[in-house]
């Protein structure tokens, strides 16, 4: 069988892992619905079908079937509330195109999730295949398709759908295919929010391969094309709130938009955006939550931020990734760290660092590879009973 399997091709074999993979997950979610009680959001009577357009998930449905609103909503106190303008538009309108044929959104979010789910296994693979052996690229691929999130491939969310254009745009980074990136980076930005980091590493990216001209040659062409391809991916990743203005004659409606979540953690409906405020303001919240001083959490959060840089600097199974990688992560993560307010949704957020994934599947131990598994299974477990099972508090929001 082994061989059989071998002689496959790799689309084919990756199709296996991750056929597998999903319906391991589908049983966890058959579990999880009927675990539901009538405290769960989704009540006593939940189903899978209910899971996959629970959450964020409506939102999407909605805007695939009322558009935006050109007047923002407003409390009693004229602040703004939660409304459609914080997701992006890409994924509910090619669920709903897909869905066409079935009379049904859900089927066609599900199904788009899932493509997009096999989609981002396969360039996974392909893009750590460049600098990895066969074993460890399918390792990696086997923890992608079974990550503790895995389930994100089997509901109506957009993390699927982007995770494989962010890929493929770090494959053609890699493979010096810079003009897919013209038509990748738009997809991207209006996919969900995070291709400022995608600008920020192609910067990095530039002034890295700058410093390397001599040994590795850096083309005007090439130039011309990270400059470009690094403005068009922060004039996408800016032109949201602009258009969010335009539509609604409110310049700070995005802004203000994304702040109504926030404002159900702080209940400051004063508060404006500022720029790494979020994890600050987020870590004195939550250790006063756990009860404990406030100084701990900003002395914790300073060490993960250095360790998270060393990692990304000196860890050796890291370095075997490439520049690309660890630039894309080391951006994402200043990303997250400017304009993120961390609950635990910050799960979720952390999805488009499976890349790093490679360094994990690096170690040639049977153990250490089958440990790694079943960790994420046990972690996928987790996640779903908390956030479909359950589903009753602030910190069961996927």
């Amino acid at each position: 069988m082994r061989a059989a399997v071998a002689r496959l091709p790799i689309a084919a074999r990756i199709a296996l892992i991750y056929l597998a993979a999903r319906a391991v997950t589908t049983v966890l979610l058959v579990i999880a619905a009927e675990l539901s009680t009538p405290a769960s959001r989704f009540g006593a009577d939940a189903t899978i079908g209910t899971f996959v357009l629970g959450w964020d998930a409506q939102w999407y449905q909605f805007i695939s079937d009322y558009g935006y609103p050109s007047t923002l909503p407003l409390d009693d106190a004229g602040v703004v509330t939660t409304n459609q303008w914080a997701f992006m538009p890409l994924f509910p309108v090619l669920a709903r195109v897909i869905g066409l044929p079935f009379g049904s959104y859900g089927v066609g979010a599900l199904l788009l999730a899932l493509a997009a789910g096999y989609g981002a296994c396969l360039a996974l693979y392909h893009l750590l295949r460049g600098r990895l052996d066969e074993s460890a690229a399918l390792w990696a691929v086997v923890f992608l398709a079974s990550m503790p999130l895995a389930a994100l491939f089997q509901v109506g969310y957009a993390e699927g759908l982007f995770l494989l254009l962010l890929l493929l745009a770090l494959w053609c980074v890699q493979q010096r295919r810079f003009g897919w990136l013209y038509g990748l980076i738009p997809l991207m930005g209006y996919t969900r929010p995070g291709v400022l980091a995608f600008a920020l590493m192609l910067a990095l990216y530039g002034i890295w391969r700058w410093m390397r001209r001599r040994t590795d040659p850096l083309p005007v062409r090439q130039i011309v094309h990270i400059v470009l391809t690094g403005l068009l991916a922060a004039a996408v990743g800016l032109s949201w709130q602009y258009i969010a203005a335009w539509a609604t004659g409110d310049p700070a409606a995005y802004l203000e938009t994304e702040l109504a979540w926030r404002r159900s953690w702080t209940g400051d409906t004063g508060a404006a955006f500022v720029p790494f405020d979020g994890f600050v303001h987020a870590t004195a919240i939550w250790f006063r939550l756990w009860g404990l001083p406030e100084v701990l959490g900003y002395i914790l959060l300073a060490l993960v931020v250095v360790g998270l840089a060393a990692v990304l600097l000196f860890e050796p199974h890291v370095r075997r990734l490439g520049v690309e990688i660890r630039l894309w992560s080391a951006s994402y993560l200043v990303y997250l760290l400017l304009v993120f307010f961390p609950q635990s949704s910050i799960f979720r957020l952390l999805v488009p660092l499976v890349p790093l994934l490679g360094a994990l599947a690096l170690p040639k131990s049977t153990w250490w590879r089958v440990g790694v598994l079943a960790a994420s299974l046990l972690g996928q477990w987790w996640w779903i009973y908390n956030m479909y099972a359950l589903a009753s508090t602030y910190y069961q929001i996927p």
